[in-house]
């Protein structure tokens, strides 16, 4: 008797592929990246001035600070599910510079670090650096996600009081803004 059921066969090595094939090549973080990449070749002799001559490697501040960029632009909470999704993000692998099969550093690791790098002032610095380059290529924009400009004020809906069908409270209610 046949079986048709098939059978799940093991994934192929990903070796030979690198993760700048796997990302577009017209992908607006592209754009982002060599930004970030210029500004951090630029405090080069910040960072060494950082660290000891001698001791166990660290990860570099350079993916740290690229991590923080990911983490702001893609809005992840917190370390710990960055470093998580770093695991299986291929795009966020590409812009570590990171190997696709490399496991993503521990999140304690942004604790350690991110004493250094306020003593330092060097988030502070690089991120000013980050914006004004991006600022200078257009590549931000003062109009907010859903379209109206950061300037317009939103529209005060009058709220009914509890009495009756006032929209203005008494000086005696108690209630308003709950009712």
């Amino acid at each position: 008797m046949g079986v048709m059921r098939g059978v799940p066969e093991r994934q192929l090595s990903m070796s030979s592929l690198s993760t700048e094939d796997l990302i577009p090549s017209d992908h607006p973080i592209r754009r982002i990246r060599v930004v970030v990449d210029e500004v951090l070749a630029g405090m080069g002799a910040e960072f060494d001035g950082m660290h000891a001559a001698a001791g166990r490697r660290s990860v570099p501040p350079e993916t740290l600070l690229k991590a923080t960029v990911l983490m702001a632009m893609y809005s992840i909470r917190s370390e710990r599910a960055f470093c998580e999704r770093l695991n299986y993000d291929m795009l966020f692998k590409w812009f570590l510079d990171l190997a696709i099969d490399e496991r993503a550093f521990d999140p304690t690791t942004f604790t350690k670090n991110r004493v250094r790098l306020l003593e330092h002032e060097i988030a502070d610095r690089f991120f000013v650096a980050v914006v004004a380059q991006a600022k200078l290529r257009r590549y931000t924009s003062s109009r907010a996600r859903n379209g109206r400009t950061r300037r317009t004020r939103r529209r005060r809906i009058p709220r009914r009081c509890c009495s009756a069908s006032r929209t203005t409270p008494r000086r005696s209610c108690r209630t308003w803004g709950i009712c």
